[in-house]
This record gives C-alpha cells, structure tokens and sequence, in this order.
C-alpha cells in the first residue's frame, strides 16, 4: 500500500466518516471502494503502518519478501484446505501476525485498541467487543492465527453466501440462531458510538432506532420479532445494494 500525504489521511477520514454497513442501512453515504479497502488493510496486523513497512509495500507475490519467511505455522497445508488464500500468502500473513501478536493470539483488549486507531473521533469499544467475538470462533478469549485467517478469508474471499452467514454470525449476539431486536439495538449503538457526535451529515439522536426499525420492517418477513438465517439470507440476496457490498473486499490481498 503507497504512503500518503497528511492531507489526503484527512481527506480519507472525513470519508470515512460517512461510511454505513450496507446490511443495516447505516448510515446513508457510502465510501469509494478504495477506502474501504485502505481501512480493512490497515486493520490487519501484518499491513498496519509501522509494524512492518515491507509486506504493506509489496505484494504478497514478491519472491523476494516470501524468501524471508522462513517460519511455516504448523498445519499450514491444511489452512490451505481451509481458507481461499494460497501457502505464500499464508506465509506473510503469519509473519505480521507474529510481528504484531508474539505469543501467537490476539486477546481482546489488544484488538479493541487496534481498532479504536481507525476511529478517533468515537468510542469503538463496544463494536471491537463484538467483532472479536466473530473472531474468536472457539469462545476462549483469544484469536490466534487460525481463527484470524479462516474469518479473514471469508470476508475477503468468500462466496455470497459464506459473507451473509458471517455477518449473521456477528449480528447475532447470542449465538441462538436469530437476531432480536434489542441484539441490532445494541449492533447499531455501538456502530453509532464508534461513528462519534460530529460526523458530517450529523446524525439523529433517533437514528439508531430508525435504522432498526428499517432492519426488521425489511428482513422480519413473518413478523414474528425475530430475524432468522433464512429470512437474512433471502432479504439479502433480493437486494442489490447488499450484494453489491458483499464483493466489495475482494481481491484486497
């Protein structure tokens, strides 16, 4: 990833200000593809600036960079299996994994303050809480490599289907198999508190409920106060707006 002037760094929170999650409508401006794809980047522990300049520079091809890679996590051919990422990439993935994580997992104090970089203006706690509870698919407080690469690749590489389950996966907070009211309550406080009070357009104290109420008058097909898998999964792939956003990782890595 090229360096960028000061300004352009302001350019691109002021844009990043204005960004929504396409599956909850919030909020009503979308960034350009491009930033996005700068903020997702920079979020992973092997392309933040300042851990490790070199991989963020090159790409994941460059002979050169992957002949220093000289640690192969165990059982990296059956991540191969696992994930859409190939041995190389793997390979330079765990590297800044190591580079940022020594001890091999990512507890949750640390993530929120990986997170909390991209979102100065706001309090991101309570979003990263839930995000590392997407991670941490074994429920032990930590994320180690293999939860970080196999969550990482179905984001970025992932079928349609694979993205919706993931983020039904986030939504639902308990894990019970649907998503309640008062789960996307507490998912769109926090996207809100992370957002901060002086986003530009400025944003309704209300905004949150609408934005719930907008959620289940659309995914609630049978009105029964309760969003199921089903229910997400058709509701989403009718629209075209969230199948748009469901492509808009891929190729990042």
């Amino acid at each position: 990833m090229k360096s960028r002037s000061q300004d352009q760094s302001l350019t691109d929170s002021r844009e990043l200000d204005r960004s929504y999650d396409p599956l909850t409508g919030n909020p009503p401006s979308k960034p350009s593809k491009r930033t996005i794809k700068q903020r997702f980047l920079k979020l992973l522990p092997c392309c933040r600036s300042g851990s490790n300049p070199s991989v963020t520079q090159r790409s994941v091809a460059d002979d050169s960079e992957l002949s220093t890679v000289c640690y192969r996590p165990e059982g990296i051919d059956r991540l191969v299996q696992q994930t859409n990422f190939s041995k190389k990439e793997l390979q330079v993935l765990y590297r800044g994994f190591k580079n940022e994580c020594p001890s091999g997992a990512v507890n949750e104090e640390t993530f929120k303050n990986i997170y909390s970089q991209f979102f100065p203006q706001g309090d991101s706690s309570m979003y990263a809480h839930f995000l590392f509870e997407a991670f941490d698919t074994q429920n032990n407080g930590a994320v180690n490599f293999e939860d970080f690469v196999i969550s990482l690749s179905i984001i970025l590489r992932g079928s349609v289907t694979d993205k919706l389950n993931w983020a039904f996966n986030l939504y639902d907070l308990n894990k019970d198999g649907c998503i309640t009211r008062e789960e996307m309550t507490d998912i769109m406080h926090s996207i809100y508190d992370m957002m901060g009070k002086y986003t530009y357009p400025s944003m309704k104290d209300s905004a949150p409920k609408d934005h719930v109420d907008s959620f289940f008058q659309k995914m609630d097909r049978n009105n029964d106060g309760v969003v199921t898998i089903e229910e997400f999964l058709e509701t989403c792939q009718k629209d075209d707006n969230i199948m748009q956003s469901m492509h808009m990782f891929d190729n990042v890595i």
